[in-house]
């Protein structure tokens, strides 16, 4: 149902859509909850913190059930932590707030037994929690080791492309390029057409890195074929057709 509603493209009409799911009240106080958390989610993309700290704040305050089966129960407080932290991690003034709070997430989520949720909030300590990438991001990698959910498996993508830009923007780009081609690996069996799409200009772009610029400008060749519009796409084609020897040179 979360991902019928959501459309990250379009954040507002997203809002609009769990809000009408979250005041429909044919549906169970639980499923109200996580339909809220997800309207607090889609007001912070849209930069209105405030609001999204409101509702998320009227769920902990009041939406969450007391007669919610514990697991239920702390399912909704993962998600509550989950897009609070979120959004702090996006104000580079708060960012290391996002850190407690996403790691008490990551616990409501194992105590809801969600590895879904596990994930999403390691995967975001893994983002923000400076020096201790790696270390969330093998918590991660465990928890996928037990899974068989297509869905839940699908993090693995974000894991390793993560790990990956860490390991390259701390200069050690082969281990970078390692992750990058996991990342490709599990979006070509579990992942969304934009997820196979960014993994293959992330290995792209750490073969320019790398200086495989051959192998690089093929790469991006091909998915400029597919997406002619990324520029992220063309900027990384400027930079390598650029670099190319001339017949000067």
């Amino acid at each position: 149902m979360i991902d019928r509603l959501w459309d990250f493209r379009d954040p507002g009409a997203s809002e609009e859509r769990f809000r009408e799911a979250a005041d429909d009240d044919t549906h169970t106080a639980h499923f109200r909850a996580v339909m809220s958390t997800q309207r607090a989610r889609a007001l912070g993309i849209q930069g209105r913190a405030a609001e999204a700290f409101e509702v998320l704040d009227s769920i902990a305050s009041g939406g969450i059930p007391s007669d919610d089966p514990e697991r239920d129960a702390a399912e909704v407080r993962a998600r509550i932590a989950i897009e609070r932290g979120r959004i702090l991690a996006a104000d580079a003034e708060r960012r290391q707030e996002a850190v407690p709070v996403l790691t008490r997430a990551a616990r409501e989520a194992a105590l809801a037994g969600s590895p879904f949720l596990v994930l999403d909030a390691l995967h975001m300590l893994a983002l923000n929690d400076a020096g201790h990438e790696e270390e969330w991001a093998a918590e991660g990698f465990d928890v996928l080791a037990g899974s068989r959910d297509p869905r839940v498996l699908r993090w693995g993508v974000a894991l390793h492309n993560n790990l990956g830009w860490t390991k390259h923007d701390a200069g050690d780009a082969l281990a970078a390029l390692h992750h990058f081609e996991q990342a490709v690996e599990v979006a070509d069996r579990y992942g969304t057409a934009e997820q196979q799409h960014v993994a293959r200009w992330s290995v792209a772009r750490c073969l320019r890195t790398i200086g495989r610029t051959d192998e690089a400008l093929d790469l991006q060749r091909e998915l400029a074929r597919a997406r002619p519009d990324d520029p992220y796409v063309q900027a990384e084609l400027a930079a390598l057709t650029e670099a190319e020897p001339t017949i000067e040179a």
